[in-house]
């Protein structure tokens, strides 16, 4: 079985990288490795031989191909290698490395809220779009300067890097706001995720927007909740996993615009009408005691002169 693809060199164009090494990697749970490598030639190309996987000994196993430059290693999509006589890699592309720029833009955000828990606590998923639109990767190898930084509510709680294109060993918690330590290279978006919780007693709050965000997406498992943002709009009530949330859109968004939710405070509960129940009888009561006597009294026989 031969696995073949090409290297590039990104940039305005991208052009064939010779003389780089290209290798095929074998991943089980047990163990991790190389099994195979080889320098690409003049037009970036690279061929392997794999031998032919058994389906019984192999069906755990994921084959992926890396190169390395400019300090940084680039990895190939998982390669589909059962049944197959030749695999063809889609290329790998990689650029030079820089610090500090280019620029990294957020192409989307998606904050999830859901309903109360127990405490009156709210979980929060974040799921935002990061692009770089230069055309170098941008690196950091400083904790305290991300190659991304942006801002979270300050009054979240109990932060948690998720999983994406992004590791969570990349991502950290800084004050308030998300530090990306990881490498973020050009073309497609790459995404990064965490989620925090809200505190109880619901109320306002604010989802801080610190820098430009072309759209800005919301969900919201409180249906009766109400938000307030630039140019918003009411994508009406879909189900997610059983779930119902209120969604809304908002974008283009600047640097210092507020996206505001107002939460019901609480989750609802029956003994919560108590209060208005026993105020809506006391006022039933006085008003009959009032509507009693004021009545005229009703004569009893005829008058006495």
């Amino acid at each position: 079985m031969t696995v073949s693809g090409r290297v590039l060199l990104g940039g305005r164009d991208s052009v064939p990288l010779r003389g780089t090494w290209a290798v095929l990697h074998r991943v089980t749970r047990q163990s991790a490795g190389p099994i195979d490598s080889v320098r690409t030639d003049a037009t970036g190309r690279y061929r392997m031989q794999l031998p032919r996987p058994r389906a019984a000994a192999d069906s755990g196993a994921v084959y992926v191909v890396s190169t390395w430059h400019d300090s940084l290693a680039y990895f190939s999509l998982p390669l589909n290698v059962l049944g197959r006589p030749a695999v063809r890699v889609e290329d790998l592309v990689v650029y030079p490395t820089t610090k500090g720029t280019p620029p990294i833009e957020v192409a989307r955000r998606l904050v999830t809220i859901g309903l109360p828990a127990g405490d009156g606590t709210r979980e929060v998923l974040e799921i935002l779009e990061l692009q770089n639109t230069g055309l170098s990767t941008r690196i950091t190898d400083d904790t305290l300067v991300p190659t991304w930084a942006g801002a979270i509510p300050p009054s979240a709680i109990q932060f948690q890097a998720g999983q994406g294109d992004i590791s969570p060993e990349a991502t950290k918690r800084v004050g308030d706001r998300v530090f990306v330590l990881g490498a973020i290279p050009p073309g497609q978006v790459k995404q990064l995720s965490y989620g925090y919780m809200l505190p109880a007693g619901g109320g306002r709050v604010s989802i801080p927007i610190d820098q430009p965000t072309r759209d800005v997406n919301l969900l919201i498992e409180d249906t009766v909740a109400v938000v307030e943002a630039p140019g918003v709009q009411s994508l009406g009530v879909q189900q997610v996993e059983q779930r119902r949330f209120a969604a809304y859109r908002a974008g283009p968004l600047a640097p210092g615009d507020r996206v505001t939710i107002g939460l019901p405070r609480g989750a609802f509960r029956p003994q919560m009408l108590v209060p208005y129940v026993v105020g809506l009888l006391g006022a039933g009561m006085l008003a009959a005691l009032v509507w009693a006597l004021r009545r005229k009294p009703l004569a009893s026989g005829p008058a006495t002169p």
